[in-house]
């Protein structure tokens, strides 16, 4: 047995959890158990109600009913604060820091060092970055969190949750935008966590990391809790079944390769950035892979051409045309459809429905009537025929877009694409945050646009993502294409030589 289970009560424990919102209920009698030292991963689909849970455990939102215990002993968390006050805290996807802030004024915000109502700024930053040092995490405190990229975000908010008391860690897919390198560093932190007795609940669709760092995995689907087992018995296929209620015999599907026209050509194309003299072909009918470290330009290039950054030298040509310097305006009405990685403040209008934010890319094709007006029976149409190809339930449609999971969401994104009939789609971080049931409908809709005769580019930091999907693999260093491969060469051990 256990010595814990044997000894005394759980950490962390709930009892028939229950939230119901108007017309859904998310989360059915859920009973969860969180030791001292352990690994607890939640695995299931998006929209399983994992996300709902862990707000309730970090104080955000109040169940309707059941009791969170913390050592035995029923607790009613009011706030987060509340929450963190008891040692649980919670690092969410959606980061809560403040852009025009420093990275020690984040870290250190709430409760900054003061002395008569004085902010001492010397000692704020010295605590800021001992914080930093402790965990390993190469970070200037001085520098505006607005200024970072995902990567460093992310790190910000690890530190920010672990710079008082805690017991009990919750981390909601913390390395969806982590290299390698810098996830080898949270590994090496949660094992000295673990070492010091704080329990972990950590949210996963990376069936590596689950075998990696488990001790236990709970499974959640449609808001219910269908199984808890130790990591030694949590296989791939087990889990998969238990999550989606069915088997996936395929998460990669195998795309036709029928190369035609060129579509895009980059010569020494260079921007504000960092992209230093790149050059490049996608054709119609081939998936393009981008592969490379983030911060080193994979995105950059791709959102120098949609227009999002300046070009500084060398040409684009789009079907032929120089498109160099043009707008993402431009770029859409000539049939490029750019996917970014951030869904919520780049892609989606989080008020509109989720029909409306599906037909927004055919506004000038295929819904929109004279002088602007747009005809609600052709959206409604179109809406319908979107969500069916990208598996999105028929509710979803009429619900604003900031409330549906994160899965749903990078659905509609897909939807969004589809609507406009492009000659070239780029997916940039096309599964960031996705459940294994979702990446493979989206895969497959990948799958479908190559064979019938569009161009692709995948830009991705997971890198058997862009080693299955892409025909043709880039690498991408210091802004530089620095190889180019494809068939037997594209493996990763090959990949990783030139990312260093």
């Amino acid at each position: 047995m256990d010595a814990l289970t044997a000894t005394g009560p759980a950490l962390l424990r709930t009892v028939g959890l229950s939230k119901q919102y108007p017309g859904v209920r998310a989360l059915s009698d859920v009973g969860l158990e969180l030791r001292a030292g352990e690994v607890h991963v939640l695995f299931g689909e998006n929209g399983a109600g994992k996300s709902t849970l862990i707000s309730l455990l970090a104080g955000a939102q109040s169940p309707s009913s059941g009791r969170i215990e913390i050592k035995g002993q029923p607790v009613r968390l009011h706030s987060v604060r509340d929450a963190r006050d008891r040692g649980i805290s919670a690092v969410f996807q959606e980061f809560s820091l403040v852009p025009h802030l420093s990275v020690a004024e984040n870290l250190l915000l709430g409760d900054e060092p003061a002395r008569f109502g004085v902010l001492r700024r010397g000692q704020l930053r010295a605590q800021a970055i001992q914080l930093l040092q402790s965990l390993d995490f190469q970070l200037d405190p001085d520098r505006l969190v607005g200024t970072l990229g995902r990567a460093e975000q992310q790190m910000v908010e690890i530190a920010k949750s672990l710079r008082a008391h805690l017991s009990v860690l919750i981390l909601d897919e913390p390395t969806a935008s982590l290299t390698d390198q810098e996830t080898e560093q949270l590994f090496a932190l949660i094992a000295r966590l673990r070492a010091r007795g704080v329990g972990i609940i950590y949210i996963s669709h990376r069936m590596q990391e689950i075998g990696r760092i488990a001790d236990r995995v709970s499974v959640l689907r449609d808001g219910c809790k269908v199984a808890t087992l130790d990591a030694a018995e949590a296989d791939e296929s087990t889990l998969v079944r238990l999550m989606a209620g069915r088997s996936i015999e395929q998460v990669y599907p195998a795309i036709a390769r029928q190369p035609g026209e060129v579509v895009l050509q980059l010569d020494g194309l260079s921007s504000r950035g960092g992209v230093r003299n790149a050059t490049l072909t996608v054709r119609r009918g081939e998936v393009l892979g981008l592969a490379g470290l983030i911060g080193h330009g994979k995105s950059e290039l791709m959102r120098t051409v949609y227009g999002l950054d300046a070009a500084t030298g060398g040409s684009a040509y789009f079907k032929g045309e120089n498109v160099t310097g043009l707008g993402p305006g431009a770029m859409i009405a000539r049939g490029m459809f750019y996917m970014p990685p951030d869904r919520k403040n780049e892609g989606l209008v989080l008020d509109f429905h989720g029909r409306s934010n599906l037909t927004l890319g055919a506004f000038g094709q295929r819904v929109r009537r004279r002088f602007g007006i747009v005809h609600g029976g052709r959206e409604r149409a179109l809406a319908q025929d979107l969500s069916g190809r990208v598996e999105l339930a028929h509710r979803n449609l009429l619900r604003p877009v900031g409330l549906l999971s994160g899965g749903n969401q990078q659905k509609v994104l897909f939807g969004k694409g589809l609507a406009m009939q492009a000659d070239l789609y780029v997916f940039d971080e096309p599964t960031v945050g996705v459940d294994v049931g979702t990446r493979s409908a989206l895969y497959g809709l990948i799958k479908q646009l190559t064979e019938a005769g569009a161009a692709v580019v995948v830009v991705s930091s997971d890198l058997p993502e862009v080693l299955h999907l892409a025909h043709r693999v880039c690498v991408v260093r210091a802004g530089s294409i620095v190889a180019e491969l494809e068939g037997d060469d594209a493996t990763e051990s090959a990949v990783l030589r030139h990312f260093f």
